[in-house]
């Protein structure tokens, strides 16, 4: 934001006793309302709401923290307004040459971001604040805002009713984290890093008011940095106890935590494994800082320091520099994001293990929230202890921990547990520990990039009869894809361009939409009939449950196994085929893995589902392991093109059931 106008920082008292604590119920349900209680710019609380300037989605939001006013007359202990809001983790990618990130199951935006001119401020005695950033212009709008908050604090609202759901590990269970960690340790005896931070997601439902659960999540655990954002897309409600950035003119302070225990702190700060694992970050953080930062400037102030957090134990550094003249807060935030607590070493290579062994991507968590303001400088948590939100009612934290060749998996499963259950119970729910099950099958791991969504979104359909088989629920699928990853409707001509390209000889169609793009190809051969011979590959989370245009880790790995790829997720559950979904015949039933974020919806299940019944089959959609697939009566894949093809996991063999598989084809061709 950049004003020609020099704004004078405006602090009027505001007579009020609310606890910095309950300071969400001045912005509950209010545009763009946030919160941040703790140690933020000196201790307190700060709140604002209906700010000047939201971040468009497609700016760069590390320029815009550079985009500010000129201010004067600054308190030295006064706050003001500027930029607050959250910078996701896979912002990385935008500074980076990165893998594209596992599947996405509730999508957040890659960061919020919003300019606020004036916010009611609770400083570190309890005293209540009304401070702006006042400028002509605006004296009238800052009046009223002024009144607004005086009156909000003299009768603050009591807390509405809000519920989160029992929080559980997703789809791919414990069994993938712990063979997650069981191949990063892997990598790391090969030489391809040091540490590498692994994460699970644990998640559920939730309803009611987002600033109640702020609010207990608060009062129950005092953190140094909690922070409270809403928007359309829903809420973030955190109580991280980490420092990631603070700038105060040009000193800079940073202060990795590594080693967590809910049990002994003593035993945590004589483990050398933790301790490893600390020094380690320290040394990516000082290399951070020291792309920015004069040369040697850059100094350890405390190292691997035991520090109560959150309702555990943890290990806590620090580390300063004095940034070079001319480096705003955008050059900073470019050299040191996202965090190296929760990255790993080398960060690149580290954010490249990441990519491949979660199985879904992280969105706020692990990314930065906090402000950057012209009177109190920059200062960012790292997004941990971190309650998500969506608008559809998602709710999940993110927990993990530094991945070293001295790691033990079960343990490592647990630290995830140990940091997330003091915020499940604050927000008056609890963590479910599922036991951890079978580890990954012994089969090759795919190994391979996942797709990039910047290409777009595929549906390929068959022509028959002169019209293309289930169009409707082709157009459907492509309506929802493009709504839930790019946020809006499905591109313009997509239907027309279908119809049109409908003509004699004309026996299958591709239809690419990027952007607001739509090709449709024709293409006149027909695929071939011989059974497909399926060799599994561990793809942890799967390929997700969009049709992506980009295939080109899918053909790099049918390639490379000289056989169609059966992806199978890292806790052992068989998810698709690499060109349609997977089936077994058992005891008179058709099984298929469920849709669960893991695999595509495929148009022609939903019709097999609909039409097995009428075929005399029971069909049932439930987890299946590779050995039951092994052990069926038969198994075939549903694709838009060859509807039904039998398929066998063992090169040569005959499917089972050929008359079967033929049967439910032409039972699918029936169906117009």
């Amino acid at each position: 934001m950049t004003s020609s106008q020099v704004a004078r920082v405006l602090r009027t008292p505001l007579p009020a006793r609310l606890a910095p604590e309950r300071a969400p119920l001045l912005v509950a349900g209010e545009p763009g309302g946030f919160a941040l209680c703790g140690a933020w710019a000196g201790g307190g609380a700060i709140a604002g709401m209906r700010p000047v300037r939201v971040a468009r989605e497609d700016a760069d939001p590390f320029a815009l923290l550079d985009e500010t006013v000129d201010v004067e007359d600054a308190h030295p202990d006064a706050f003001g307004g500027g930029w607050v809001g959250y910078l996701g983790y896979d912002l990385g990618r935008r500074l980076e040459r990165l893998p594209p990130s596992p599947p996405r199951p509730a999508p957040l935006p890659a960061f919020a971001l919003a300019f606020y001119d004036h916010v009611a401020r609770c400083d570190a005695r309890g005293r209540w604040w009304f401070e702006a950033l006042w400028t002509p212009a605006r004296a009238a709008a800052l009046r009223e805002a002024l009144a607004r908050f005086g009156a909000r604090l003299a009768a603050p609202a009591a807390p509405r009713t809000a519920r989160v759901g029992p929080l559980a590990p997703g789809p791919s269970g414990t069994a993938a984290h712990l063979a997650a960690v069981e191949a990063c340790r892997e990598r790391i005896a090969a030489g391809d890093l040091f540490q590498a931070n692994l994460c699970l997601r644990l998640q559920g439902d939730w309803d009611g008011d987002p600033a109640a659960l702020a609010v207990a999540a608060w009062e129950r655990l005092g953190p140094d940095r909690g922070a409270f954002l809403q928007g359309p897309w829903g809420a973030v409600v955190s109580a991280s106890p980490e420092l990631f950035l603070c700038r105060r003119g040009r000193e800079v302070v940073t202060r990795p935590i590594k080693g967590t225990t809910a049990g002994d702190p003593d035993a945590l700060a004589a483990s050398e494994k933790d301790r490893a694992e600390n020094v380690m970050i320290v040394d990516l953080m000082r290399n951070d800082l020291g792309r920015v930062c004069e040369p040697g400037s850059v100094e350890v102030r405390a190292l691997a320091a035991l520090r109560r957090t959150t309702g555990v134990w943890s290990l806590e550094s620090e580390v300063a520099g004095t940034l070079v003249a001319g480096a705003g807060d955008g050059d900073l935030l470019r050299a040191t994001f996202p965090p190296g607590s929760v990255t790993g070493a080398p960060k690149i290579q580290a954010q490249k293990v990441i990519a491949e062994l979660e199985t879904t991507a992280r969105e706020c968590y692990t990314g930065a929230i906090g402000f950057v303001s012209p009177v109190a400088g920059l200062e960012l948590s790292v997004a941990i202890r971190t309650l998500e939100l969506d608008a559809r009612g998602h709710a999940w934290v993110g927990a993990g921990g530094g991945i070293t060749y001295g790691s033990q998996a079960e343990r490592e499963l647990d630290e995830c547990y140990v940091k997330a259950e003091p915020l499940a119970a604050a927000l008056g729910t609890r963590v479910v520990r599922p036991a951890s099950g079978p580890g990954a099958p012994q089969v090759v791991h795919a190994g391979v990039p996942r797709a990039d969504p910047a290409g777009g979104l595929l549906e390929t359909m068959r022509v028959q009869d002169g019209r293309v088989l289930r169009l409707e629920e082709h157009l459907a699928r492509l309506r929802a894809s493009a709504r839930d990853v790019y946020g809006r409707e499905m591109p313009p001509g997509a239907r027309a361009g279908v119809e049109a390209a409908v003509a004699p000889g004309v026996w299958r169609l591709r239809l690419t939409a990027v952007g607001d793009q739509v090709e449709v190809e024709r293409l006149a051969a027909p695929p071939g009939d011989d059974p497909l011979h399926l060799v599994p590959a561990v793809l942890p989370g799967g390929w997700g449950a969009h049709k992506w245009a980009d295939r080109r880790g899918l053909d790099t790995l049918a390639a490379r196994l000289g056989a169609m790829p059966l992806l199978v997720d890292a806790d052992g559950c068989v998810l698709e085929a690499a060109i349609g979904n997977v089936w077994l015949v058992e005891d008179g039933a058709l099984v298929t893995p469920p849709t669960d974020g893991r695999i595509l919806p495929g148009v022609t299940r939903a019709a097999l589902l609909r039409r097995a019944p009428a075929l005399g089959l029971a069909p049932r959609a439930e987890p299946v392991s590779l050995d039951r697939l092994e052990a069926a009566a038969a198994v075939f894949v549903t694709t838009a093109l060859r509807l039904a093809a039998p398929a066998t996991l063992r090169a040569g063999a005959p499917p089972g059931e050929p008359e079967l598989v033929a049967r439910i084809a032409a039972a699918l061709a029936e169906d117009v």
